[in-house]
This record gives C-alpha cells, structure tokens and sequence, in this order.
C-alpha cells in the first residue's frame, strides 16, 4: 500500500512541473519541496511556503523553524518520521516573503490530492496562510491549538490550527503558547481515535 501511495504522490509532484504551476516561482527556485515524512501518517504539518534551507535541500522545515518544529515533536512524543510535513506553496517565493493569494490558490488542489493520499486523522496548521484555506473567516490568536471538525470531501477531517513555528522564533510569548499547544496534540489524537472506533 505504501508503494501505491507514494507512486500517487510522485504523479502529484510530476503534474506541478507538467503544468508549470506559478512559472514565476518555479523559474528562480533551485528546488519543488513536495514533503517530507510518513506517507501512512496519522498527522500531517502544513506550513506555507519554503524558505532558503528548504529550496537548498528539497525538504520542508529544514531550517531554524525546521529544528523548533523537531524540538516540539519530540517533547511530544513524536519523531518527524512519525508524521507528513508538506507546505500549501511548494517554491520558495523570493526573500521569503509570504505567498501570494494566486500562488496558494494554484497549489491548493494538489494539497488536497496529497492529503486524499495519506488520509491523515489530524491536520496540523501551521500559521494563519495554511489554516485560511480550511478555517476560512477564523483568527488564528482566537483559534489556536483548538481541535476544529470539518467537511473534507466524503471525509470529515480535524484541523488544529498551531503558530507557525518561525513566528515564535520571533516572538518569544509566541513560543510558550505554541509549545503548549503542541504539547496538547498527543492528546486531540487520543480523543479522534475513540471517537472513530
């Protein structure tokens, strides 16, 4: 099953450089930065867009982010080998500025088609650019680290909608709050199991 998987994610990653999504950020990025992790995931990370460390290496969260996101995983309980990290953007836009409504807007169906593959129970959110697209009209300062059902498809999915972790590189109220509400997602996961069984 999992060779099917990741054959269906290859042709996920194949049909963004076929159809040349957002030519302008694929022209001056050294690298497409699909995910990184688990295929069979229960959980899977989504960030915005990469940054330098991750154009360079071709993986998501790689860089100072890439280690806080690690720290919290194993303070957790978890390893990054446990869980999905992809990205909404899959270039890196320039300087690292944010992404562009356009540019989500262009990758987002082929999001989709990764989650319909690994069919997560729990989707993780990282900052507000990936949490809009399934929590649209929310504020994350009003949301985070709260367990949020939606319709996704002919599935139901939870989304929990965490700081990104470079903002609380920043922002040092920011980490507490992103670290206790990290410390909370073993938990969420307990909950979904018994609810689905």
């Amino acid at each position: 099953m999992a060779d099917d998987k990741q054959a269906l994610l290859d042709r996920v990653k194949n049909d963004i450089i076929e159809k040349n999504i957002c030519p302008d950020l694929a022209a001056q990025a050294k690298n497409l930065v699909m995910g990184d992790g688990n295929i069979n995931a229960e959980i899977v990370f989504i960030g915005e867009a990469p940054g330098k460390n991750e154009d360079e290496q071709g993986l998501p969260f790689v860089g100072a982010a890439g280690k806080f996101l690690n720290e919290m995983l194993a303070e957790a309980g978890m390893q990054r080998s446990d869980v999905y990290i992809t990205n909404i953007v899959k270039y890196r836009p320039p300087n690292n500025r944010d992404p562009e409504p356009d540019e989500k807007k262009a990758f987002w169906p082929y999001l989709l088609k990764q989650l319909q593959i690994i069919q997560p129970k729990v989707v993780i959110t990282l900052g507000r650019h990936s949490m809009e697209y399934f929590l649209p009209d929310m504020k994350i300062s009003q949301i985070h680290g709260q367990a949020k059902r939606i319709q996704f498809g002919d599935d139901k999915l939870v989304i929990v909608p965490l700081y990104h972790p470079a903002a609380a590189l920043y922002n040092g109220s920011l980490r507490q709050t992103l670290i206790d509400d990290f410390m909370n997602v073993p938990k969420i996961i307990e909950l979904m199991k018994k609810e689905t069984k």
